[in-house]
């Protein structure tokens, strides 16, 4: 197990992933944010929806995970935005420590 966590969220614009992608790598909140698009098929209201969204794959620790949470529900337009938390069980150790640097206290 690492301290290292992958959180997943979606926005409905472009504009919208690439400014909440931002806003968490320069707060120094999360070490890399990725985003995508994707194709959405949920329940919603009662009915079935499909629109056209974007993913954002946010990479940062574990410590950090409820200001991400909190910082993207202040930031996203949904009124339910997706905030899904995934840990990180292994991978490239040298990849795995970036993170972990890379979000938080620049002193470190």
């Amino acid at each position: 197990m690492t301290d290292c966590v992958l959180i997943a969220c979606t926005t409905g614009r472009r504009e919208d992933a690439a400014m909440i992608g931002r806003t968490l790598v320069e707060e120094r909140l999360a070490a890399c944010a990725q985003f995508f698009a994707i194709d959405s098929i949920y329940r919603w209201e009662g009915a079935v929806q499909e629109d056209a969204e974007w993913l954002v794959c946010i990479k940062t620790s574990a410590a950090a995970v409820q200001a991400v949470v909190d910082r993207i529900l202040a930031l996203h337009s949904y009124a339910v935005p997706e905030v899904t938390v995934t840990p990180i069980i292994g991978g490239s150790p040298a990849y795995l420590d970036w993170v972990t640097v890379s979000v938080g206290d620049q002193k470190r």
